[in-house]
């Protein structure tokens, strides 16, 4: 064994749980094999967007590619590996880096060919409109 202790994200009782997934998704198993990794993503809303944010550190942004299809937004690209010594005395090797991908359905319709994107601070922040008919509309009740 070569000393590396593997990062797992989930407490211990979820671990059986994650082996399972893993099990009865080779895809997701695959991609794991080749070194690609699913990016963490914040999502909330506000009156008129979907707004979702993802951790770029050591991503390019031109190099990201992001679609939104039947209201399920897709992200994938690379990161870039800036190792000059491959054999280092690793403790702990927790970064992950490779390929990604991050596909998630939206919680309702959006128009996603109106999206933007920016990256600041090494965080990518996508907001996607809501589409006219997913916009809540308030209504006043007139008593008489």
């Amino acid at each position: 064994m070569n000393g590396l202790t593997k990062w797992r994200p989930f407490f211990e009782p979820f671990e059986d749980m994650e082996g399972m997934f893993s099990d009865f998704m080779p895809a997701l198993r695959a991609r794991q094999s080749r070194g690609g990794f699913v990016p963490a993503i914040d999502m909330y809303e506000d009156k008129d967007n979907v707004i979702v944010e993802a951790p770029l550190a050591g991503m390019d942004p031109e190099k990201v590619d992001i679609s939104i299809e039947n209201d399920v937004l897709t992200i994938k690209g690379e990161s870039e590996k800036k190792s000059e010594v491959e054999d280092k005395n690793y403790y702990r090797k927790e970064i992950q880096r490779g390929s990604f991908y991050r596909s998630v359905p939206l919680p309702m319709r959006v128009s996603g060919d109106k999206a933007s994107a920016i990256a600041e601070g090494g965080v990518l922040k996508i907001s996607i409109p809501k589409a006219p008919e997913a916009k809540s509309n308030k209504v006043r009740v007139n008593v008489k």
